[in-house]
């Protein structure tokens, strides 16, 4: 009787995982060759919205979202991009509202939660769930790995190749090739060619703020959110 459950199963998981040929696969505006989204499917919608690349795994109960609710004309630009050959960790939340852009090979644990909106309080009448929200595009580069139960704000920019800890709330713009850690999120390590992964005092990168000395190339450390935000959506 084990087997024969287990057998089901596995019958069930394949029916149910959601592909380009199979009918869900049609909603999304794009959902490249290869590419699956795994049973059992999380919250799914806006798909129209939605792009992935060939080849990305996106794993269980994941829940992918473009816009507030079904049924929304979200306008003729795509919200949610993510790239090819990527994987998606069991119960992650990606959830959009103007733009969140993910490259190219990039893995992700279990649990993480990216999104591009976040909840203000300017109001202290007013519920802080019933203001309306503040939008800040999120981009993440390719070849990047982002651990398990990482958040990432609005308004982030993470660089290509970087690393991020598992359990870090990163905020901000981080250079290529980065190590990204903590509560709130800093870099602890920068890759410096011919010298390998340095911590921030011994690199090109001041340790306080993520942020290059003047006149280096790349890009800056942490924002601060603007006045009347709060750090999730």
């Amino acid at each position: 009787m084990g087997s024969l459950i287990h057998r089901a199963w596995i019958a069930v998981r394949a029916a149910g995982t959601v592909s380009p040929a199979s009918p869900a696969g049609y909603r999304f505006r794009r959902l490249g060759e290869g590419a699956c989204l795994s049973f059992p499917v999380g919250a799914v919608f806006g798909e129209a919205w939605i792009e992935i690349g060939a080849h990305t795994l996106v794993g269980e109960r994941v829940s992918i979202s473009a816009g507030m609710g079904p049924g929304v004309d979200l306008g003729p630009d795509s919200i949610v991009r993510i790239g090819g050959s990527c994987s998606i960790g069991r119960g992650s939340h990606i959830v959009g509202h103007q733009s969140i852009d993910i490259g190219d090979h990039v893995f992700t644990g279990p649990y993480v939660y990216i999104t591009d909106q976040n909840h203000v309080y300017d109001d202290p009448e007013t519920p802080i769930g019933r203001q309306w929200p503040r939008n800040n595009p999120v981009v993440i580069g390719s070849g990047s790995w982002l651990g398990a139960g990482s958040i990432i704000l609005p308004g982030t920019r993470i660089g290509r190749q970087c690393v991020v800890a598992g359990g870090a709330v990163v905020r901000g713009e981080f250079p290529d090739h980065s190590v990204i850690a903590g509560v709130p999120a800093r870099i602890v390590r920068h890759y410096v060619a011919g010298e390998g992964w340095l911590p921030p005092h011994l690199g090109t990168v001041r340790a306080e703020t993520g942020v290059p000395h003047p006149g280096e190339a790349g890009i800056g450390g942490a924002r601060t959110e603007p006045a009347g935000s709060v750090g999730t959506a």
